[in-house]
């Protein structure tokens, strides 16, 4: 049985549960930091530092921080940009079938297993990303929260920064903004945790870019988040 889900539809009865918030498809709480696209298809997570054991010597200090270059790219604008729908599957808990608006001519890649989506721009400085395929279950605050604690492992050597965060009182959706530095120029990365009308998270969107795109990156998310549709059906029917 498959079933259709927007940011705005109520949630249907009977679906799947998820074991654990580090399950099969995390609630939506993929992390979204990332390594430098490559040609190749999508560049894989950085690996998670557990947390340290108190009572043990540590064998390498800290890496110093990192001299970071401005990255002088002309800004993305906005109004620049053409969109279209496209499509995707994202496999995880159950098959979602995805429809979103997004930058008509970036690229598409997907990882290994499907979890997600991702539009990447020619240059492979900005890229959108999507993550369906889990269970519809748990509210965006509490999938930003996860989030949160994901990021207060990242090695200090990413020089992470949490710009902001917030839930929208009407949607309930949640927003989280940070930067970061995989190499030596810094990423602007804004994720949204998209709601549907009973306040549950259908979608968990991300976008990167330069801190000059910022309002196009804006503009991106907005125009996905308002248009992305997932129609789930069962694994193997």
């Amino acid at each position: 049985m498959k079933r259709n889900v927007s940011r705005r539809a109520l949630l249907g009865a009977g679906l799947l549960t998820l074991a654990g918030a580090g399950g099969a498809a995390g609630y939506g709480v993929g992390l979204f930091l990332t390594d430098e696209p490559s040609l190749a298809g999508t560049a894989a997570p950085l690996p998670m530092e557990t947390s340290p054991d108190p009572s043990a010597t540590p064998t390498t200090p800290d890496p110093s921080p990192k001299y970071v270059v401005p990255d002088d790219t002309e800004a993305l604008q906005a109004d620049d940009i053409e969109y279209k729908i496209r499509e995707f599957t994202a496999t995880a808990v159950v098959r979602s079938s995805v429809r979103v608006r997004v930058p008509s001519t970036w690229s598409f890649t997907q990882p290994d297993p499907p979890k997600t989506g991702r539009y990447t721009d020619p240059t492979s400085k900005r890229w959108i990303r999507l993550e369906a395929g889990f269970t519809i279950q748990r509210a965006p605050a509490v999938s930003m929260a996860e989030r949160l604690k994901q990021l207060a492992s990242v090695p200090a050597s990413q020089m992470l920064s949490i710009k902001s965060q917030t839930v929208d009182p009407d949607s309930k959706e949640a927003t989280l903004v940070y930067t970061y530095v995989p190499e030596n120029s810094l990423r602007y990365v804004i994720v949204r945790w998209v709601a549907n009308g009973a306040g549950l998270c259908t979608f968990e969107i991300a976008v990167t870019g330069l801190p000059q795109d910022q309002d196009a990156l804006e503009a991106i998310l907005d125009h996905a988040a308002q248009s992305a549709l997932r129609t789930d059906s069962q694994i193997g029917s």
